[in-house]
């Protein structure tokens, strides 16, 4: 199994930008994907970015697209996430999750998640 610990989120003004952390430790020689998600409250969870650890290919919604990069630290088993140009609906819980699985498109291939870091952008 995998811990997940996700950091860096706050409260900022719209145009503003935030860098978010997720520290993996225990077993993540054979994660084969991070992706960070969100929730806003009575909302649906939603997919932000992703990246394939091994190969370093990342995707990322369209809702972020332009605006959003997800990248790795491999000697710390890091994984961030720089959103940048922030608008209050990008504001919700994120979430750092990961795989062990080939398949890592959807909420059900992941089956480790962190707590979670708050993101709140203001108008």
């Amino acid at each position: 199994q995998v811990q997940l610990v996700e950091s860096g989120g706050g409260s900022v003004q719209a145009g503003g930008s935030l860098r978010l952390s997720c520290a993996a430790s225990g077993y993540t020689y054979s994660l084969i994907c991070i992706g960070w998600f969100r929730q806003a409250p009575g909302k649906e969870r939603e997919g932000v970015a992703g990246l394939y650890i091994d190969g370093g290919r990342t995707y990322y919604a369209d809702s972020v697209a332009g605006r959003g990069t997800i990248s790795q630290d491999n000697a710390k088993n890091t994984v961030y996430l720089q959103m940048n140009s922030l608008k209050p609906e990008d504001t919700a819980m994120y979430y750092c999750a990961a795989t062990y699985s080939v398949r890592c498109s959807s909420t059900t291939d992941f089956a480790y998640w962190g707590q979670g870091t708050q993101v709140t952008v203001s108008s």
